[in-house]
């Protein structure tokens, strides 16, 4: 008896290993690929051989009128990822009246795909989303590109590359946006004089991105008349190192731009889905709010 005893004993100890086991997994499935979403609207916005990339569209708290929408590109590097990244954004932003959306995209380990690729995709999400406006009740001059790390490049990418298109698609319909929120964003590509060219693409060649590295890079295309944007940069990120958004913002600035930078002290690469979530979030909420894309929020 006294062995079988000691056998329950000791699986009864496991229990809370076991447990905690099975609920990794699960709190990792957050971000798993491909997401679901309880309350999106999943449609696909583009096909390129075997890809059929989707958004996931969900939709204001008052459906009434055209509203601003917001589209969001996740990061992982140009090679990984999931739109489930930012979920709780888009939540957050159709529960104040905008329509959310949150985008797939080709990336390295799923399709082979280079940068130069992945920017193709994001400028044909946002020409989607502006070509069906009216029917997603969008306000077609209120379209906000946002994103994080490389997803933070291609929402800048949309704003201030020329080219890179997708061929075959209507240039009469414009992918840029008329205003970006970006957080810990790739905004140097290739090197520039005066820039303190650092971090994951600071390697970057005309092989690995799939065309000349100046070509991808938002810093050497920032001009007069660009959309107003936020940025929002962890000032320890070692990813995309502070002094690179910090060159890009004030090149913005000089051109005559709208470009706030927020830098957080202490804060690593992709805080802003960790310590730094509230308060990121609020800086976005209330730079919408200034644009008046937004209410102001009740106190």
């Amino acid at each position: 008896m006294k062995p079988i005893i000691a056998l329950i004993t000791v699986l009864f100890s496991m229990l809370p290993c076991a447990i905690a086991a099975e609920e990794r997994p699960q709190k990792r499935a957050g971000f798993s690929y491909p997401p679901t979403f309880e309350g999106a609207k999943v449609e696909t916005y583009k096909k390129v051989g075997d890809a059929e990339l989707k958004v996931w569209v969900f939709p204001p708290k008052d459906a009434a009128g055209p509203r601003p929408a917001i589209v969001f590109f996740f990061g992982g590097g140009w090679s990984s990822g999931s739109p489930a990244q930012f979920e709780r954004q888009c939540r957050h932003f159709a529960e104040r009246g905008m329509v959310a959306i949150t985008a797939d995209y080709r990336v390295a380990s799923r399709q082979k795909a280079k940068p130069v690729q992945c920017v193709a995709d994001a400028k044909s999400c946002i020409r989607w989303v502006r070509a069906n406006a009216e029917r997603l009740g969008i306000d077609p001059e209120r379209i906000v590109a946002a994103g994080g790390s490389a997803g933070g490049h291609l929402a800048a990418a949309t704003a201030t590359l020329p080219g890179l298109d997708e061929a075959g698609e209507d240039g009469k319909v414009s992918s840029q946006p008329n205003a970006l929120v970006l957080f810990n964003p790739c905004v140097v590509t290739a090197p520039m004089e005066g820039v303190d060219f650092r971090g994951f693409a600071s390697n970057s060649t005309a092989e690995k991105v799939g065309c000349e590295p100046t070509a991808l890079s938002p810093i050497h295309h920032v001009k007069e008349g660009l959309s107003p944007m936020l940025i929002m940069h962890g000032k320890a990120d070692t990813t995309v190192p502070f002094v690179t958004v910090e060159a890009f913002a004030e090149r913005m600035k000089k051109a005559g731009n709208r470009c706030e930078l927020i830098g957080y002290e202490g804060q690593p690469h992709g805080f802003f889905n960790g310590a730094g979530f509230d308060d990121t979030l609020k800086a976005a909420d209330a730079f919408l709010v200034s644009l008046k894309y937004l209410p102001a929020k009740k106190e």
